[in-house]
């Protein structure tokens, strides 16, 4: 009887999933590539808390899944990593490590290391040199104490020396990246010092790492001189040959600028395989060929960029976590059993810190940095992560280490890294960073005592009510492309719009030819009046993630901000608008945005900040196809909410946050009007619709005045927009704040932060707070100018019985001109317990909380109009 074909039905006839099959070998690879990712990401949560980089916790997974915890299981080993699967998950591991040398190569930038050569070469090299001297002062010892353990080749001490020293030498470049981006270092002169020091560095240490398996792998030392010059050659070559065609065809297909092609993807993926494959072939590792290939990609229009943003997810979510792994399963901590051992480990750790430490500290001190910053570099360089354990499988593959002097190795690449965060935390925190950078202005002196007049703006002199406020000079915008109409209408009402001064313009061949010209036109021009434009400071934040492009975006953001469409916008409109602008795009983690924000406000000592609503209710820019949402869910973003409400909660100055309802824009319930509905095909497409030119500019200003200091500040703003001749308004003050259901001590609060941060609010009687709130209001409208008594209504009214009316007010308002450039609404934000019981709107209080309810009252009860909500500044007692 012939024999049956194997059965197909799996699990289904009984067959075990988790037994190796050589014929079939990717079902056991899917089952330890699924443990390892998922036990590293779980791994990675607590570690993450404590600032440590990813790669920490993929080597604790690996260490901890192989011989020295899991591996004591009997039978666990052989159950998920059998001996015979290996090869298979070596393999897909490799693959990554040359996919991640080829990114590494990428993001090192060598402009940055030309730019900075001198202070580089001198921390980089005394950064080497020491360490690498100390390493191979301890691989005597080394050499002679483990030689005899299983698995070594024999080698001269010289090459074993060799590679020590380079293990001792090296510092994680991509690592220190990271670290320095999320310490918000990257941009200061210890990062900026770090990374170029760190560039040259990693260059040097794969060189003689190259040099070293070189000498291992050739048979002899001329075959090894062999290998070094056709290795030189063929760098030569890439520089020389391949880089100018390689851009040639970047140039032709558009991809520098524009981002790379798919088939420009496919051919750098290729070229960076054969150059791995050309390095291999020769007696050089082949992760030497992928790192060359990615040094030689251009950085010019963020081509390294966008190229990295195709690749690395693949890379860092699948890959890299398997090779990590592969290094902890390698590493066995029951070899650490003697007394010597341990000595050795502790010995190796004091080598590779105290030489990093010792050499980025002088040579940073030479170069007339502080001792602290130059302990914070020393620290910095010490770092060794995820390139260390590359180094550390290179020298276990090549039989230079043992796996006992290899375990060794690995725990001091965790201390130093893991070691890195905390370290430099404590050296270099924000407040002596803020100290240093006012100290190097001469701001202060060494002790912290200000060396510049102080401002007399403080004085107790005057009355309190004219202490509140400050004229506007400079205005801090956070930029965001989905609100850009409305902040450019609004910045245009506040600057002052276009000079009205007649200009009458000669042809340059023929200005100066006539005197009688020259006279006629400046009798044209009238006296000129130099005003100081108001001074406007664009931010636009994008998300800072944990990605390797954006470390690279973050590290090349001078540039970036250069090119960036929304900084460069606002900045021609600032040309033609009588406003001195300038910009900035900043990278920044989603929970960092509100002290950014409040930190360039005191960078820039400006009088207010303005904030505009997310038109997409969250932090992304990208409007969605989906148009139908109700107001509610577009301001029922929690973490939205909840950056609006700590920025509001700390700044340092005057905020206003603008909720966008057709002021430069479409109007929100336009906008969730429009509906795809289905037509009869038409050779002409989808209709266009044409937006008509705007003949009303006007603007209709409604404020409800009910007291208090974000009020006060509210109505001298309203005056201040008014100047705007296109600008007209309505300001009520409402009498009597329990005709609405508000506690007197409520509506009538002022906001204070005592020492302690904790919010107060004054419970004053409400004849004393109205008192002075009337003074003031009638003091307003007895100071307007001939010009604005014609544009700006005072009135006051005793009796509002609920929160509608107000709305209902507001609506009459501002439908008074439905045809003009946009309506606006502006509060004062208050809060309290019985606020938030007079107001029922809105998606349980989130909107109340960082707006306060009178803000929430209008944008829930869709009244055609924008709202401004004003803050009055915190002010730390």
């Amino acid at each position: 009887m012939a024999a049956r074909a194997p059965g197909q039905g799996g699990i289904l006839q009984g067959a075990n999933p988790s037994k190796y099959d050589s014929k079939n070998p990717i079902i056991v690879f899917i089952i330890q590539a699924g443990i390892i990712i998922i036990f590293c990401r779980i791994l990675h949560f607590p570690l993450s808390k404590l600032r440590q980089p990813r790669v920490i916790a993929e080597v604790i997974g690996g260490i901890l899944l192989g011989p020295s915890v899991f591996g004591r299981i009997p039978g666990s080993t052989n159950a998920i990593f059998p001996t015979a699967s290996m090869p298979t998950l070596t393999m897909a591991a490799n693959i990554g490590l040359i996919l991640f040398l080829f990114l590494v190569g990428l993001e090192v930038d060598l402009r940055l290391l030309v730019s900075n050569w001198r202070i580089a070469l001198s921390v980089g090299a005394a950064g080497m040199a020491l360490p690498f001297g100390l390493g191979w002062g301890i691989a005597y010892g080394l050499y002679h104490q483990f030689r005899e353990d299983p698995g070594l080749v024999p080698i001269s001490f010289g090459t074993y020396a060799l590679f020590v020293g380079v293990a001792m030498a090296i510092t994680a470049f991509p690592v220190l990246c990271r670290i320095l981006t999320e310490l918000k270092l990257l941009q200061t002169q210890v990062g900026i010092v770090v990374l170029s020091a760190g560039v040259g560095n990693d260059v040097v240490g794969w060189i003689l790492l190259a040099l070293c398996v070189a000498l291992v792998n050739a048979g002899s030392g001329i075959i090894a001189l062999y290998v070094l010059l056709t290795c030189l050659a063929y760098i030569l070559f890439l520089v020389y040959a391949v880089r100018p065609a390689f851009l040639w065809i970047l140039r032709r297909t558009g991809s520098l600028h524009n981002g790379p092609t798919q088939s420009v993807v496919a051919l750098t993926v290729l070229m960076a395989f054969a150059s791995a494959f050309f390095t291999g072939v020769i007696g050089v590792h082949p992760i030497f060929g992928a790192f060359l290939m990615g040094l030689i990609c251009p950085h010019q229009g963020g081509f390294a960029i966008k190229l990295t943003e195709k690749i690395e997810d693949l890379v860092a979510v699948f890959f890299l976590p398997l090779y990590f792994a592969l290094s902890g399963l390698s590493t066995n901590l029951g070899l650490l059993d003697t007394g010597v051992t341990w000595a050795y480990v502790f010995g190796v750790i004091a080598v590779a810190f105290v030489g990093k430490l010792v050499g980025g500290t002088l040579a940073a001190r030479m170069n007339k940095l502080v001792w602290r910053e130059s302990f914070t570099i020393g620290v910095l360089m010490s770092c060794k992560g995820l390139v260390e354990l590359i180094v550390l499988n290179i020298g276990l593959q090549a039989k230079i280490l043992s796996q006992r002097t290899f375990t060794i190795f690995v725990v001091m690449a965790l201390v130093t890294t893991f070691a890195t965060t905390p370290l430099t935390s404590v050296l270099f925190p924000p407040w002596y960073q803020k100290k240093l950078a006012a100290w190097k202005r001469g701001e202060i002196d060494w002790d912290g005592v200000r060396q510049a007049p102080e401002d007399t703006s403080g004085d107790d002199s005057g009355s309190t009510i004219e202490k509140e406020y400050t004229e506007i000079k400079r205005l801090l915008v956070n930029l965001r492309l989905d609100s850009l109409p409305s902040l450019f209408t609004f910045v245009a009402l506040l600057g002052g719009g276009q000079s009205d001064t007649p200009v009458i313009k000669v042809h340059p061949t023929k200005n100066g030819k006539t005197a009688a010209a020259d006279t006629n036109i400046a009798a044209l021009r009238g006296p000129s009046i130099h005003k100081r434009p108001l001074e406007v400071h664009g931010l636009r934040m994008l998300e800072l993630t944990e990605r390797l492009s954006s470390v690279m975006k973050d590290s090349e953001v001078d540039e970036l901000s250069t090119r960036d469409p929304v900084v460069n916008a606002f900045h021609t409109f600032g040309q033609f608008n009588n406003v001195a602008v300038s910009g900035e795009v900043q990278f920044v983690p989603e929970g960092s945005y509100s002290e950014v924000l409040g930190e360039r406000a005191s960078d820039h000592k400006s009088d207010m900040v303005l904030i505009p609503w997310s038109e997409t209710g969250s932090f992304s820019e990208a409007v969605t196809a989906n148009m139908n949402e109700s107001t509610q869910s577009a301001f029922s973003n929690g973490s939205y909410n909840y950056f609006v409400t700590k920025l509001l909660d700390n700044t340092p100055c005057n905020a206003a946050v603008l909720v966008n309802n057709g002021f430069g824009a479409l109007p929100r319930e336009t906008l969730r009007s429009l509906h795809r509905v289905s037509t009869n095909p038409s050779i002409g497409g989808t209709p266009v619709n044409t937006t008509a030119p705007l003949m009303d500019r006007s603007h209709h200003i409604f404020f409800p005045f009910i007291g208090g200091m974000d009020d006060r500040i509210a109505l001298r703003f309203v005056l201040r927009l008014a100047k705007n001749p296109n600008v007209t308004a309505t300001i009520i003050c409402i009498n009597g704040a329990e005709t609405i259901g508000l506690a007197k001590s409520v509506i009538l609060f002022d906001k204070k932060v005592a020492k302690d941060g904790q919010t107060a609010g004054t419970t004053s009687s409400q004849e004393i707070l109205s008192s002075q709130d009337q003074a003031f209001f009638a003091s307003m409208a007895d100071s307007l100018s001939s010009d604005l008594q014609s544009r700006i209504l005072f009135t006051s009214i005793d009796c509002i019985h609920s929160p509608q009316d107000l709305v209902e007010q507001a609506r009459a308002e501002v439908e008074l001109s439905q045809e003009n450039a946009g309506d606006l609404i502006v509060v004062g934000r208050h809060h309290g317990k019985h606020t938030d019981k007079a107001f029922d709107y809105g998606a349980e209080g989130e909107l109340r909380h960082s707006l306060g309810g009178f803000a929430e009252a209008m944008i829930m009860g869709n009244v055609k109009a924008s709202v401004l909500v004003i803050q009055a500044a915190v002010k730390v007692e």
